[in-house]
């Protein structure tokens, strides 16, 4: 596979450039060995493309997890606890849990809630998510997941990765692709979402 388009929000590939050249590296690496027409394994049950073969987004995910974690890439989850106080939220965002907890009972939260999320691979605060999934998924990654990450101070920069509309006209109806998700974030003004990422769309 190749990338075949890339967008920078917030200088996401210049500082990867900058300070995580050799990760950077990592992630072409991995992505130029993955030989997408062994994945193409899907029969369509769809009216319009019924016994067709298309990509399969759960062969694919396993296949660049297999390749990630070979180069220690590991999966981070980032526990936290919810408070709805504007104030002590800002307060506790780098505590940990267990510090958090604490302060929000000592703060008048009696029974703050725990809650959690995880990213699929984390290096040296680098996060990178692989997304064939549907477009509601993709958009939790890129305004909740990666700013949540960002903000507790667990990541410095995420980077998404989607298959283009070529790839994904090759897929099930209804998974994301590069160009509609990076539209969706353009629209949003240029400093929104508040954390630098980078945008891949590959394709074979």
């Amino acid at each position: 596979m190749k990338i075949a388009q890339k967008y920078s929000h917030l200088n996401g590939e210049e500082y990867l450039i900058v300070h995580h050249n050799k990760l950077y590296s990592e992630i072409k690496t991995i992505i130029n060995s993955i030989d997408a027409s062994h994945f193409k394994s899907k029969v369509s049950k769809e009216k319009t493309m019924k016994g067709t073969n298309l990509y399969s987004p759960v062969d694919l995910n396993k296949e660049f997890s297999k390749e990630f974690k070979q180069l220690n890439w590991k999966e981070s989850r980032y526990s936290y606890y919810i408070t709805l106080n504007r104030a002590l939220m800002e307060k506790s965002l780098t505590m940990s849990p267990k510090e958090q907890k604490e302060f929000l009972v000592k703060n008048g939260e009696n029974h703050p809630i725990y809650s959690y999320n995880q990213t699929d691979f984390v290096k040296n605060k680098i996060a990178v998510e692989v997304q064939f999934g549907k477009y509601a998924f993709v958009a939790y990654d890129l305004f909740v997941k990666h700013m949540l990450f960002y903000s507790g101070g667990v990541i410095d920069l995420g980077i998404e990765i989607l298959p283009t509309k070529r790839m994904q006209s090759q897929m099930s109806t209804g998974v994301a692709y590069y160009e509609g998700e990076v539209y969706n974030v353009m629209r949003q003004g240029r400093n929104s979402p508040p954390v630098p990422l980078l945008i891949l769309g590959i394709e074979p």
